[in-house]
């Protein structure tokens, strides 16, 4: 992983404080239920349980408690696999929540939000060995994961609010920061496991493929990554893909 707990901390909150800004504004404020009602990109997922799931990757954060330093904890790579196994539990866990909280998403993502962010706090720039719902990580991973998770899901509810006729999905919600630390680090993934010297041209583009938004052919691949050497071809990373 290349980034410092510091520097995924202010990540985080950069995201955040966009995605909740583009959600109040273009889910909730716009009144039109046609936008809250619609089917995101996720299958059978609304856009109403994407905006609760948002809330729920941050209360993932807000719920790691410290560990004895000698734990050894998961990486990025090996935190970020244990997901597809559970994506029915998290689907199913998901939809519950958006029910419960329909009445009001914005103040329980806002709430969820001011935990995680009070665990940051709290551990005062230690990148502590925490116990995470998946297994013990460095808080640094654990928050890197959480603005992994933002970016992913800002974009997938843009998409989303566009596909719905005559809705207006206003600003990007994406953070460019934020964007181009999510885009390092799942690169960082796949070079630590290929050995290959890449690096990313189309940030967007590039987490779209890694994250099986997107599918990964020979021109959309040459659109998002390249060698950083031309002497060097682009690998063929089908098979690696996606990496969540």
């Amino acid at each position: 992983m290349t980034a410092t707990l510091a520097e995924a901390t202010t990540a985080l909150h950069s995201q955040w404080d966009r995605l909740r800004a583009w959600i109040l504004e273009v889910v909730v404020e716009a009144d039109d239920t046609a936008v809250a009602a619609a089917p995101s990109i996720l299958e059978g997922w609304t856009v109403t349980a994407l905006v609760a799931h948002v809330g729920r990757a941050m209360d993932a954060l807000a719920a790691c408690t410290p560990l004895p330093a000698d734990t050894t904890p998961l990486t990025l790579a090996e935190y970020l696999g244990t997901y597809a196994g559970r994506a029915a539990d998290i689907a199913e866990t998901t939809r519950a929540i958006a029910a419960q909280v329909a009445p009001d998403p914005v103040g329980w993502i806002d709430a969820r939000a001011a935990a995680a962010f009070a665990t940051l706090a709290a551990a005062d720039g230690r990148d502590l060995v925490v116990q995470a719902r998946r297994g013990p990580v460095r808080l640094s991973t654990m928050t890197v994961s959480r603005v992994i998770e933002l970016v992913v899901h800002a974009d997938d509810l843009a998409v989303s609010v566009r596909r719905v006729p005559g809705a207006d999905a206003g600003p990007d919600p994406v953070d460019p920061g934020a964007l181009d630390l999510v885009a390092r680090e799942l690169l960082a993934i796949v070079v630590a496991r290929g050995g290959w010297d890449l690096e990313v041209v189309d940030p967007l583009t590039w987490i779209r493929l890694a994250t099986g938004r997107a599918p990964c052919g020979t021109s959309s691949l040459a659109a998002a990554l390249a060698p950083r050497w031309t002497s060097d071809g682009l690998p063929d990373l089908g098979r690696m893909l996606p990496i969540l």
